[in-house]
């Protein structure tokens, strides 16, 4: 779902591993939630609230660094750096638009 942009459903998925993991797995699926719904909010032209959730998701990933469950996290931080970065950083008046063909990927590391 991630992968294919569809970032509200990949959300609700990684939410339900979330809430059913306990242990250190948890902030990983946490951090994969807060991705997913900053890429829904910045397609969907919402900027604020993806700048609002572009520190946490890296917050809650950066731990898993560089590979955790068979996903590159190093890879997953840059491409959202890479997509966000424009979104945080805008400046007055600026308002990035969301490239499908540039968005992040879950990769396999």
């Amino acid at each position: 779902l991630f992968n294919a942009g569809k970032y509200e459903e990949a959300h609700e998925e990684f939410e339900r591993l979330w809430l059913s993991t306990q242990g250190p797995n948890s902030d990983f699926f946490k951090g994969l939630v807060q991705a997913s719904i900053a890429l829904h909010h910045f397609q969907r032209g919402n900027l604020e609230g993806a700048t609002k959730l572009f520190t946490g998701h890296r917050r809650y990933l950066a731990p898993y660094l560089p590979v955790h469950l068979g996903i590159d996290v190093g890879a997953l931080l840059r491409d959202m750096q890479e997509t966000l970065g424009p979104v945080v950083h805008r400046a007055s008046g600026d308002e990035p638009r969301f490239d499908p063909g540039k968005r992040p990927l879950i990769r396999l590391g």
